[in-house]
């Protein structure tokens, strides 16, 4: 591939990654949360001035190969409770299913269904007032305020029986008019035969789809404007990717974080580490993940805050903590997020209307960040408004004067971090913690010190690391169909009906039959748990499976993009790094203190240094902690570790 763009948009800001023959370059741009194609265009415009030394957006779309775009606000809509009221319908032989979706997250049910929910008797659309039950379950939902609803049938045949209530809907509320109500059927995402898992897949997706549709779908628009060659690909949260038309809106939940994970793995063969727990700040979120004996665990039926959905989904975990999640005083104490001041209006540095505390602000106050070379020297902060903020939401509610404060808040945002980390993790002497995103690097070395790791690391490309993870992702989509007659006859005739929906998909994104790989196996129980068996192109069942009463057949159809790259990078210590600078630092125990700062891009292979300092690079600052040194590797890497 010649020209690749891979943007990662964030609740505060958007990462640009540009891969050109080889070479590697990033920008930096505000998200826009009232519109997210602005965002996505303005960070394509200054991607072009990276690439051509000045502005020419058209030029950049006629001569893009591929263009990648994963999110973190499908993330940061579940964490921070922002979306549309769900109404469920819901028939079965038992009225227990809210009672079984709360247990698994309470608060989050609340949130998204609360009351809204109308139990219909298992033979309901089987009598002669079916259409009238229908239309009565609907009217209540939407009367009580639901905007989306959700439909999910229980038994053996709920395909069936959802289809029948389709059929309903859509002759009394045609889609043609005005104020229909959308209606998403758990069958419409899969044929997982577990109903809660299955419902909750509906609830969450049909809850993130609104935002997700109307902002995809209108930056496709645009793109076509520009008669863009290649259409707009998504990086889902299976470390692949589709075109928007293909793309189902749970499965863009977690792609930004996914794309770090991706970047952990070939971060990690990099280097041949073997245990990294990976921290993402962001500024709404810091997504946290593992990788150990060369993998990042992905589950068959992955998690969403906890929930278990009917998709695989990597093992990350999403914290509400982040580079502007918002600080308050309560009842003596700091409590931090989950809300997010966003971009708009940002951090009150940012100088933009906003008048929380947040991390940004506190650490300007510190001398950490400088007010002038932040985010590239684009956007100049405001100390001034800063310590107002920290002063009246803080200081002042816990008597402390604005050191102390600061002190405090840092203290509360390490210590909340590191905690989470230990929530999801599991660390070992030999774990090595990896720092990224735009806030990642600037509290790692006290993160680490209060979660028990003596071993940073620090990418250099950590300001987009996410957008850098999404590399060269595979092109692929995934199907499954449970199987009721377990012959070879039935599986066959699925097969062949699975490899067509394939076959017409692929086409769409651009490859032909032949061009592609086809994989597949049969899943079934065993002892509770879901076993898979791969399948040849024979597609005959194993002799290990026959008698078996159901079983799911899964088929994914892989466009390979990746390459394996067998290159390897070390970390070497050789002379005392040059320092490019001093500044002012809050440090506790010795007040402010002059400590030198050191550019990224001024340091070589093997140049060391030791706590307090400062690394500083266009668009993350690292802060070095007194009793910890740091050396660059050959790949222009950091590696900070704790001395004695």
């Amino acid at each position: 591939m010649g020209l690749q763009i891979n943007i990662d948009n964030g609740g505060t800001l958007t990462d640009i990654c540009i891969i050109q023959d080889g070479s590697v370059s990033k920008t930096k741009v505000l998200t826009t949360p009232y519109d997210l194609s602005k965002c996505f265009f303005d960070g394509l415009t200054k991607a072009s001035g990276v690439i051509y030394g000045e502005q020419d957006v058209a030029r950049l779309l006629e001569e893009v190969d591929l263009i990648r775009y994963s999110t973190t606000q499908g993330t940061n809509a579940i964490c921070e409770r922002k979306g549309s009221r769900l109404g469920l319908i819901y028939c079965g032989p038992a009225n227990d299913l809210a009672v079984r979706l709360a247990e698994q997250d309470e608060e989050l049910y609340a949130a998204l269904v609360g009351d809204r929910v109308v139990h219909l008797d298992p033979d309901a659309m089987q009598r002669d007032d079916a259409q009238m039950v229908a239309v009565k379950a609907i009217n209540k939902l939407t009367a009580a305020g639901a905007n989306r609803l959700v439909i999910s049938f229980d038994g053996k045949s709920f395909i069936e029986g959802e289809n029948l209530f389709r059929k309903i809907a859509l002759r009394k509320y045609p889609r043609h008019l005005l104020g229909a109500v959308p209606i998403l059927y758990g069958s419409d995402l899969g044929s997982d035969r577990d109903v809660v898992r299955r419902t909750w897949t509906a609830l969450i997706n049909s809850f993130l789809h609104p935002a997700m549709e109307a902002f995809l779908f209108n930056a496709e628009n645009r793109l076509r404007e520009y008669r863009t060659k290649n259409p707009l690909l998504i990086f889902r949260n299976d470390g692949d990717s589709s075109r928007v038309a293909k793309t189902v809106a749970i499965k863009t939940y977690s792609s930004g974080p996914r794309g770090g994970m991706e970047g952990m793995k070939s971060f990690s063969r990099l280097y041949g580490f073997s245990d990294v727990v990976a921290i993402d700040i962001g500024g709404t979120t810091t997504d946290i993940g593992q990788y150990v004996n060369g993998t990042v665990a992905e589950q068959r039926r992955g998690h969403v805050e906890g929930i278990s959905v009917s998709f695989p989904l990597c093992e990350v975990m999403s914290a509400g903590v982040g580079g502007s999640s918002i600080f308050k005083a309560h009842e003596g104490r700091i409590v931090i997020g989950p809300e997010s001041v966003g971009a708009v209006p940002g951090p009150a540095s940012f100088g933009r209307g906003g008048k929380e505390a947040t991390i940004t602000d506190a650490s300007l106050l510190c001398g950490i960040l400088d007010p002038k070379s932040y985010f590239g020297g684009d956007l100049a902060l405001d100390i001034d408004r800063a310590a107002t903020a920290v002063h009246l939401n803080i200081a002042q509610p816990l008597g402390l004067g604005l050191d102390d404060a600061l002190l405090h808040m840092q203290h509360a945002y390490e210590e909340k971090v590191a905690i989470e980390l230990h929530r999801f993790t599991k660390v070992s002497p030999d774990t090595k913690l990896l720092a990224f995103g735009g806030a990642g690097p600037l509290n790692a070395c006290g993160i680490a010190e209060k979660a028990g790791i003596s071993s940073v690391a620090v990418p250099k490309m950590a300001a987009v690391f996410s957008a850098y993870g999404i590399g060269e992702c595979d092109i692929s989509h995934h199907y499954a169909a449970t199987l009721h007659d377990c012959d070879n006859k039935g599986l066959r005739e699925a097969f062949s009906a699975l490899k067509t929906k394939a076959s017409r998909d692929m086409f769409a994104e651009g490859f032909a039959e032949g061009s592609y790989d086809i994989r597949a196996r049969l899943v079934v129980l065993v002892d509770g748990k879901e076993v898979g068996y791969d399948l040849g192109e024979d597609a005959v069942i194993p002799d290990a499976l026959k008698g078996t009463a159901l079983m799911e057949l899964e088929l994914s159809a892989v466009k390979e993009l990746r390459t394996e790259n067998q290159k390897q990078a070390t970390f070497v210590a050789g002379k005392k790094a040059n320092a490019d600078g001093t500044r002012t630092l809050l440090t506790k125990g010795k007040g402010r203190v002059e400590v030198p700062v050191y550019k990224l891009s001024s340091m070589k292979t093997g140049d060391t240094g030791v706590g307090p300092a400062i690394i500083e690079e266009d668009f993350f600052t690292c802060r070095v902690l007194d009793g910890w040194g740091f050396v660059i590797s050959d790949a222009g890497d950091i590696l900070l570790n704790k001395k004695g």
